[in-house]
């Protein structure tokens, strides 16, 4: 069938990506955060445009 999302992938993942974000904050001053929210408030607006 499907691969199931184990108690261990779910906490790999969510650690994987807790030190990518630190990382940023640390090394880029949140500069890669900052653009993916842009990013992800600009297509919020171009979906609510489609609605």
């Amino acid at each position: 069938m499907g691969t199931r999302l184990t108690d261990r992938i779910a906490l790999s993942l969510g650690l994987i990506i807790l030190a990518a974000l630190v990382a940023d904050i640390a090394l880029n001053e949140a500069s890669a955060i900052m653009f993916l929210l842009m990013k992800f408030a600009d297509m919020v607006e171009w979906l609510a445009f489609w609605r």
